[in-house]
């Protein structure tokens, strides 16, 4: 005998449900991210809309931890050359394209990679002269 509670809604939530329960996948993970950048709003493990905190009170939820990484050559120093070398052993690049990169700096040597990996690939680099940043 339980009885379902009617809940009434304004006009305006009820337009702007429909049109958010009819966008696209790809609308949808737009409208996410935008809610996420713009306004601090992203959704919770169980689905629910979370709220970042605002202001500078309360406890903050600790960021997911970062898991894969872009390895940026930020100057190539005295030895380019042997940068050159590096980074087109690192990249699998012809060594004119490899020397594009370097002498383009900043220039993502590789993307998405493991901590690991990344900071592998930075020893490499600045053994061979040139200064990296891992974002």
């Amino acid at each position: 005998m339980s009885e379902s509670a009617v809940v009434e809604v304004a006009a305006e939530l009820k337009t702007l449900g429909d049109q958010i329960a009819g966008l696209t996948l790809k609308q949808a993970k737009e409208l996410s991210d935008y809610l996420k950048n713009a306004h601090g709003i992203e959704a919770a493990a169980g689905g629910a809309v979370m709220m970042a905190p605002a202001g500078g009170g309360g406890t903050a939820a600790a960021a997911p931890e970062q898991t894969e990484f872009d390895v940026i050559l930020t100057s190539f120093g005295d030895k380019k050359l042997d940068v050159v070398k590096v980074v087109k052993n690192l990249t699998g690049a012809s060594l004119m394209d490899a020397k594009k990169m370097v002498e383009g700096v900043p220039a993502k040597v590789k993307e998405g990679v493991e901590k690991a990996e990344a900071a592998k690939i930075k020893a490499e680099l600045e053994a061979a002269g040139g200064s990296v940043e891992i974002k």
